[in-house]
């Protein structure tokens, strides 16, 4: 029972972050502009930056989520996950306590709908799994849940 229950706690958050990030990744990389317009709307990083984020983070995500449902690079994947998620959260509560009307960007480059408390409770999960997954992959038993 222990050893299938850290199976499930190894792939499934693997398997639905990884999902999730390679859906987030699409409608950004082929509207790369747009993106830019979003990150932009954020104000938080320098006008130099913005650009290169708006092409650099979907192709990350796309290729972080390859990484998760394939099983490579666990160790820096799983941090790098985390990284992100907890910069996603952060900028979606920063700007929500701004009161900025600005769009998501999250897994869509359209405008139309402004950052709520949904978004946050959403990523605030999808931190969770990914919080999961990175103590399963560096706890103490770590190498017999990935054999």
């Amino acid at each position: 029972m222990g050893k299938n229950l850290s199976q499930i706690i190894y792939y499934g958050p693997r398997l639905i972050l990884g999902v999730v990030f390679i859906y987030a990744s699409f409608d950004k990389i082929l509207h790369p502009a747009l993106f830019a317009k979003i990150v932009y709307n954020y104000q938080i990083l320098p006008d130099g930056l913005i650009n290169s984020t708006a092409v650099v983070l979907p192709w990350l995500e796309f290729i972080m989520g390859i990484f998760l449902i394939i099983g490579f690079w666990m160790p820096g994947t799983v941090v790098l996950s985390n990284i992100l998620l907890v910069s996603y959260l952060g900028a979606l509560l920063l700007n929500l306590a701004r009161g900025l009307d600005i769009s998501c960007g999250c897994f869509s480059t359209s405008t139309e709908s402004s950052i709520n408390m949904w978004y946050v409770l959403r990523d605030a999960s999808f931190l969770l799994l990914s919080v999961c997954l990175f103590f399963v992959v560096f706890g103490p038993r770590s190498t017999s849940v990935s054999k």
